[in-house]
């Protein structure tokens, strides 16, 4: 998944305004604007290039969710990662959103995603672990697609 369509489920998920997107930008001391925003979540079609959403701007974008849901911690602002992988946002998205391990397999079950705890430990485990797993575009979907239906229950 690209971070365009991570940015743009995220949205429809928690209904953001264009407002609360730029907020959460502001929280790490990024400035974007709103047409950067109706940019990033266009859908790129052949006749509309959209804006590309990068991983350091999306980093960004999802430590800024992090301070919003959990509050700011004392001390500096934390550093975005240059390079990002479903891996460390299904695992930003674990943190902003408070979520357990239980949590997140309830919610996959949701959307009929059999998921075993053990392969869920695999993704939060750090890269060079023998257990380490890559977390597939599917899990991220189904994840994202999840929270949408909890948070949009008539939709």
């Amino acid at each position: 998944m690209t971070n365009n369509d991570v940015f743009r489920r995220l949205k429809y998920a928690f209904n953001y305004t264009p407002e609360d997107l730029i907020s959460f930008f502001n929280h790490v001391g990024v400035v974007v604007e709103k047409e950067q925003i109706s940019k990033y979540l266009e859908k790129d079609t052949k006749e509309v290039e959209n804006l590309s959403l990068e991983d350091e701007q999306f980093a960004h974008f999802l430590n800024g969710l992090i301070i919003h849901y959990r509050g700011k911690k004392e001390g500096e602002i934390p550093v975005a990662e240059k390079e990002l992988n479903n891996n460390i946002v299904l695992r930003k998205l674990r943190i902003a959103l408070n979520l357990k391990d239980t949590d997140i397999l309830a919610l996959l079950k949701t959307v009929e995603f059999n998921f075993g705890k053990s392969e869920l430990s695999a993704f939060f485990r750090k890269p060079g672990h023998h257990h380490y797993k890559r977390c597939q575009d599917q899990v991220l979907r189904n994840f994202l697609n999840a929270l949408y239906l909890k948070n949009n229950p008539k939709k």
